[in-house]
């Protein structure tokens, strides 16, 4: 497995390709504000796309699919929770003050928990993980998860937003992530990649650390 990050657009977000390199096959995923800089590096990959999954559908994971959509036929697979996240994106740009109108293409496939998607011979289990957003899923392989923004290096997603609950996502993150072994390397939505282990140890969120202050 190569795992190709791309922070890009105005929230710093990370897209990222998962390509199994045997194969010459990879998948994208959350395709953000610049979808010509992940078709570029597709390109320079030298691998055929084959579907783009999204963790959540908050606007910065979301701008690009149009575009990436359009360019390679490939299908969107979304939880349905997050659906009316996805159909309001143009309205999430603007609370953000950003420039964004475009109408999405409607998702291909539901996510649902507990199945395994695939590129090539990579198989990832999807995994439920609402808080953040309703619909949030995280991926999960072995030695790996990609966390979408359910889980950052020393923090965890926002709850402030529509559809966001605290004690949900704590809930989320206890069940479906520390279930984890310590040394799965965790790919988030925003910032540096971590560890399973590193954030059970040192996370405020996760320590009780800040829910004690």
């Amino acid at each position: 497995m190569n795992v190709v990050p791309i922070p890009n657009g105005a929230f710093a977000e990370n897209s990222y390709l998962i390509i199994d390199e045997q194969a010459g096959r990879c998948v994208i995923i959350d395709p953000g504000q610049e979808p010509g800089l992940i078709l570029h590096k597709i390109e320079q990959a030298g691998v055929q796309p084959d579907a783009i999954w999204l963790t959540h559908a908050h606007v910065d994971h979301v701008m690009g699919v149009g575009h990436i959509a359009a360019k390679t036929g490939v299908p969107i697979s979304l939880h349905p929770a997050d659906r009316p996240l996805y159909d309001a994106a143009a309205a999430q740009a603007a609370a953000f003050g950003l420039a964004f109108t475009d109408k999405l293409p409607p998702p291909d496939r539901a996510f649902t928990p507990g199945e395994h998607v695939k590129v090539g011979e990579l198989s990832f289990e999807v995994r439920h993980a609402p808080g953040h957003s309703p619909g949030s899923v995280c991926l999960v392989e072995h030695g790996v998860v990609f966390s979408g923004d359910v889980l950052f290096a020393g923090s965890i997603g926002r709850t402030d937003l529509p559809g966001g609950d605290f004690e949900t996502l704590i809930a989320s993150i206890e069940r479906e992530l520390l279930s984890l072994p310590d040394d799965t390397i965790v790919y988030s939505g925003h910032g540096p990649e971590t560890t399973i282990g590193r954030e059970r140890r040192a996370n405020p969120f996760l320590t009780g650390v800040y829910r004690l202050s």
